[in-house]
């Protein structure tokens, strides 16, 4: 598949039949995500994978406030056969660059213009939703309530220097009833571009229709 054609196929899929995913295009799927860029090349992010029935059903469990059960959200992600769950680790970046070749001893956060150990994992799990459109799958990244993370915590012995940055449900696609937020529509380059200088002649002139 073309690149660009991939990247226009990505979509989030909230639906899933009962077949199961071959664990060979799982093992690809995180094999990419060890490809994204990492400041200081600290890679400070792990993955959990889910894909039996018992810890798919322990992930959903532990991260569905109590009383909820299946709604009308969740019940077409919650067919999917696999979750992956992305986590980073701020203390490997903090740690990272205490070392002698960065210097930051203090290992103060305040050095820091960005969470980068959420961002690179972020473009770690992007390379993990690519690599499903490239394996004809479906995938859905969502995020775990806050108040949720100590069961999540519990139910998979995560260590406390890591965090879940969200989940992904991977499966093969069902019919999906398109989401609500797609009426916004998909914004344009013009309007999201600036070139140059944010709000200069050339963004007037784009609005003009010049």
């Amino acid at each position: 598949m073309e690149f660009a054609d991939l990247v226009r196929r990505r979509r989030m899929i909230r639906n899933y039949d009962e077949r199961p995913v071959d664990p060979a295009a799982v093992d690809r799927m995180l094999e990419n995500a060890l490809h994204a860029p990492s400041a200081g090349f600290s890679q400070g992010w792990a993955f959990l994978r889910l894909d039996t029935a018992d810890d798919v059903a322990r992930f959903w469990a532990a991260s569905t406030p109590p009383g909820q059960g299946v709604d009308a959200w969740s019940e077409g992600l919650r067919r999917a056969p696999v979750v992956i769950v992305p986590m980073s680790s701020k203390q490997a970046y903090l740690d990272r660059y205490a070392e002698p070749d960065k210097g930051w001893t203090d290992r103060d956060e305040k050095r820091w213009p960005a969470p980068y150990w959420d961002i690179d994992t972020g473009m770690a799990s992007l390379l993990i939703l690519l690599t499903v459109v490239d394996e004809d799958l479906g995938a859905c990244f969502f995020g775990i309530p806050p108040e949720r993370v100590p069961a999540f915590r519990e139910a998979f012995g995560v260590p406390a220097t890591f965090d879940p940055i969200g989940a992904i449900t991977v499966g093969h696609r069902a019919p999906d009833r398109r989401s609500p937020s797609l009426k916004r529509g998909r914004r344009g380059l013009d309007d999201v571009v600036h070139r140059g200088h944010w709000g200069g002649p050339l963004d007037h002139q784009r609005s003009r229709g010049s």
